[in-house]
């Protein structure tokens, strides 16, 4: 499933390259890393605690947000009735969301390519 996440991230990177050449952004590759548990200690020491960043950031001001972030799935984190699943990993993962949000960042989860390129197109035209 990881690698399915990568591969998604990598696909948005390279289109967002090319389609939007100007624009700087972010790609949080921590977790598709295999740390060994000293460098697992260094980076938790190095992190704000209780913060899960999300797998893109997208770092122009449009539409009255200070940027785009974006935490990619492989498929939908929500239920039909909308709720999160519930998981500590995805409330987490909300959580962080919220509080950039607070901050005036545009945040969502979003899967699969059409439907992530869709949001940037958006966000960023």
């Amino acid at each position: 499933m990881k690698h399915q996440e990568y591969e998604l991230q990598k696909m948005l990177c390279q289109w967002l390259e090319i389609q939007f050449p100007k624009v700087l952004f972010l790609s949080d590759t921590i977790a598709s890393v295999k740390l060994k548990i000293p460098q697992q200690l260094r980076n938790k020491k190095i992190q704000k605690s209780g913060f899960k960043c999300p797998d893109l950031l997208i770092l122009e001001p449009k539409k009255g947000y200070a940027g785009l972030f974006i935490e990619l799935k492989t498929k939908s984190p929500f239920k039909k009735n909308g709720e999160i699943y519930s998981n500590d990993h995805l409330k987490a993962q909300q959580h962080s969301l919220n509080k950039l949000e607070e901050k005036g960042y545009k945040t969502c989860f979003s899967w699969e390519f059409e439907r992530t390129k869709n949001i940037i197109e958006s966000y960023l035209m």
